[in-house]
């Protein structure tokens, strides 16, 4: 944690605790590296489902090209925070009041998933012109990848062979405008194995548009750069990233690239600070019980990883009773919840963790609370706080009463 984080959370009471920090100088600069990274010809779109915050959108809206929602409650979340801000929806199971909504709201992009929910567009009153990317599942090898959306029977996208349908719906419905492909085919790549599943995807798309005579304006590639929770300080290449697809992009020099990050955008911006409730001994194994857990940080869980943290020390201690501490041994850290799965780290070693210390999730920027089970054994929900470089904002109590 930079100073003005460890700051804030020495200031912070017990009954703050859990909190969320988010850095958001943290943010700006590292999005502003990834943009500096890439080509002209590539768009930056933020995948609002990583992290929905409002300071954050709000952040990243000067520096990305748009943001990509989901839903049409992520739509008019977004809309509301950034008016102006370009939107593309995408996502499967679309209903009809969300495209119609989306449509009348003024989305830029429609990312469209099946014949189906092309033919229910048709069906939305408007005068048009509706920008669509028909988003395909392309049969490619992924090899082992930590998420795979496709390469595979899957509901996301549609079959090479359906996309001609569609062409036949665009071509009846003269609002309809063909504007590219969609593919988000996995997610947890590093650069170079994101460099080479773009390249199989332009290929693809190119000689696809020239044998159906459309003119193909742009290609959206989705998300998916990879994150690496056992080695923090381990953060996807931009800058490789970027000098290859200008190689790739010099091969297709009327194509505008789009991609969609969100956990790798995001991630490194958050931090999850709680408290040690209990140190405990099971069969000469140590266990450290905090405030929270996967309830509000289920990434862990999720995702079958130990999350980072960092412990800082808290030297009051009042009680007439020893300490209890575990020291230069490995510990489980544990939340407050009735199951074996509130797990947030293994077996991980420690110097030294006392009862009243707090420990700092590192990386907790990106599909943490917003995925998590909230409600369960209706414990508090944690603060939420925002470290700027002039301005601490601490939303606090209101920020418990939030979902």
């Amino acid at each position: 944690m930079r100073p003005a984080l460890l700051d804030l959370v020495g200031r912070m009471t017990d009954d703050d605790l859990p909190a969320y920090v988010h850095d958001l100088p943290g943010l700006r600069a590292h999005v502003h590296a990834i943009r500096a990274a890439l080509p002209e010809r590539v768009e930056l779109l933020y995948a609002t489902k990583a992290n929905s915050d409002p300071r954050i959108l709000r952040t990243l809206a000067g520096h990305v090209d748009g943001f990509e929602v989901a839903s049409g409650g992520e739509l008019s979340h977004v809309r509301g925070l950034t008016p102006d801000q370009p939107i593309s929806f995408g996502g499967p199971g679309k209903t009809e009041a969300e495209l119609t909504f989306a449509l009348h709201a003024g989305v830029e992009r429609l990312h469209v998933e099946s014949e189906q929910e092309l033919r229910l567009v048709t069906t939305v009153p408007g005068d048009g012109p509706v920008n669509v990317l028909l988003r395909v599942n392309l049969p490619v090898d992924l090899g082992q990848v930590a998420l795979a959306m496709g390469g595979h029977p899957s509901p996301f996208g549609m079959d090479p062979a359906q996309l001609d349908r569609c062409l036949e719906v665009i071509a009846a419905d003269p609002r309809i405008r063909l504007r590219g492909l969609h593919f988000h085919l996995a997610s947890g790549l590093q650069a170079k194995a994101q460099l080479a599943l773009v390249d199989k995807v332009l290929i693809w798309s190119q000689d696809w548009a020239h044998e159906r005579g459309v003119d193909l304006a742009e290609v959206n590639v989705g998300g998916g750069m990879g994150v690496d929770y056992g080695h923090p300080h381990k953060v996807f290449d931009w800058s490789a990233f970027g000098v290859g697809l200008r190689r790739i992009l010099a091969r297709h020099p009327h194509l505008t690239l789009r991609i969609e990050p969100g956990r790798s955008v995001t991630a490194y911006c958050g931090w999850y600070v709680t408290q040690v409730l209990d140190i405990k001994f099971s069969r000469g194994e140590a266990f450290a019980v905090l405030r929270g857990g996967t309830h509000h940080l289920r990434t862990p869980a999720a995702k079958q990883h130990d999350q980072p943290f960092e412990v800082i020390p808290d030297d009051a201690w009042l009680r007439p009773w020893n300490r209890p501490e575990a020291r230069d041994e490995p510990v489980t850290l544990v939340g407050q919840l009735c199951t074996p799965k509130d797990v947030l780290a293994r077996r991980v070693m420690v110097e030294r963790l006392r009862v009243g210390d707090r420990v700092a999730f590192a990386m907790a920027g990106a599909y943490a609370w917003n995925i998590s089970h909230h409600a369960f054994l209706m414990h508090p929900q944690p603060t939420f706080h925002h470290v700027d470089d002039v301005v601490v904002s601490v939303q606090g109590d209101h920020a418990r009463q939030m979902s």
